[in-house]
């Protein structure tokens, strides 16, 4: 079991012995509840499941407690959970275009599709070796993401707009969400050109959609309006104070700058134009989540991060609009706005490149140039999450699991290029 292990165990005990008003104020312990109020209530439900496997873990002073029945408990909910996740993956295939014809069961779209999901390195690694609930949420998206490839608009906003409320670092991928509603449900009909028919804007369907997002938000952050505490909820869901990048660094465009910076400070002090008892000890390759100040290269803000995101959308955004190819569309602004947000994000964990390789998965089996980014994208892409596993002493572990897994990929998929 790792931190997160502790994180929800924690989480249990604050909803199960606190009123809701103290949820996003209790402090005991340095892992305080910072997901939406959805979520708060998962673990509210769980906790009067766990009370029956050991009370003690509801302990809220009972820091970094782990007894056998604990462990048992935290890592079976993870488990059970993953049964929206199995349901939404054969929602997903059932969407997969069935055209291409294949004698063997290991060739066929939608056998390769749920073996990619069911199956995905990433996921296993972060929820049932680390440990999260991420097959869970995931299962929303997946779901959400069905219905709306089976033209069911209302169910899959409905079940984005829970999800949003669940984790909101699914706020990532919103923009392809709103727009492809936009485009798809709110417009009814297009020209003989393709381009949109402005006529066709039902007033009807705008109305419904806004119904759905206000509802939801209404019954996760309502209670907590009433009370006068929503600036706190927001201050713990968003904490800027933990810095640019995480403990690991995901290896996206920060992570490049931040060794950027510090190679020119090195280079710097050798050519004695920086002053040794001035620069800031590189708290940034700690390993610890804190803010920090770059030496040579400006600092970054988290409105900057939010800037460079927006622009990089802004291309796939435009083309979902303009040009607009259906689910195939929709599927591919998602994976470009998860990538963006990857890329340039404020504090971006390793493991939200998953948030691009899952939905990439539906686009992987049917076409043979999705499928080869998607082998480079998992290849690269799951190997940020090996931190999560090892010690730095035990890296060589890590090298030659990733060659393993280099193995399993291209096994995996060699069917597609076929």
């Amino acid at each position: 079991y790792s931190t997160d292990f502790e994180v929800h165990r924690n989480w249990l005990a604050i909803t199960h012995n606190l009123p809701l008003s103290q949820w996003y104020y209790e402090a005991t312990s340095e892992w305080t509840l910072d997901y939406p109020p959805f979520f708060a209530w998962f673990e509210y439900a769980l906790s009067h499941v766990a009370k029956y496997f050991d009370p003690k873990m509801l302990v809220i002073e009972n820091l970094n407690y782990t007894s056998r029945a604990t462990i048992f408990f935290q890592r079976f909910s993870v488990i059970f959970t993953d049964i929206l996740f199995i349901y939404a993956v054969r929602e997903c295939c059932r969407c997969v275009n069935g055209k291409r014809a294949a004698k063997d069961i290991l060739e066929k779209p939608t056998f390769i599709l749920a073996v990619l999901l069911l199956w995905n390195f990433g996921l296993l690694i972060v929820d049932h070796i680390h440990f999260q609930y991420n097959g869970f949420l995931f299962g929303l998206m997946l779901l959400s993401v069905a219905r709306l490839c089976q033209k069911r608009y209302l169910e899959g906003a409905l079940l984005f707009a829970v999800l949003l409320h669940f984790k909101h670092i699914y706020i990532y991928v919103a923009p392809a969400y709103g727009i492809y509603l936009l485009r798809s449900y709110c417009f009814t009909a297009n020209n003989a050109d393709g381009s949109l028919k402005w006529r066709s804007f039902s007033l009807l369907h705008v109305t419904l959609l806004g119904l759905i997002v206000c509802l939801v938000s209404a019954l996760s952050l309502g209670p907590f309006i009433v009370l006068g505490q929503l600036p706190q909820v927001i201050s713990r869901l968003f904490p800027f104070k933990r810095g640019l990048c995480h403990a690991y660094w995901a290896p996206n465009f920060w992570a490049l700058y931040n060794a950027m910076d510090k190679a020119l400070t090195t280079l710097g002090l050798k050519c004695n134009l920086l002053d040794p008892t001035k620069i800031p000890k590189a708290s940034m390759t700690g390993g610890l989540v804190q803010e920090f100040q770059h030496t040579v290269l400006p600092s970054v803000t988290p409105l900057t991060t939010l800037i460079c995101t927006f622009i990089s959308i802004l291309p796939s955004v435009f083309c979902l609009w303009f040009k607009p190819q259906g689910p195939r569309g929709f599927l591919q602004c998602l994976v470009l706005c998860a990538l963006s947000s990857f890329m340039f994000g404020w504090h971006v964990h390793e493991k939200a490149i998953l948030l691009a390789i899952l939905p990439l998965s539906l686009l992987s089996v049917q076409r043979a140039k999705d499928a080869g980014i998607y082998l480079i994208l998992t290849t690269t892409g799951h190997f940020s999450l090996f931190p999560l596993l090892f010690t730095p002493a035990e890296f060589p572990i890590k090298i030659l699991l990733m060659l393993l897994f280099t193995v399993y990929s291209f096994s995996s998929l060699k069917s597609l290029f076929r």
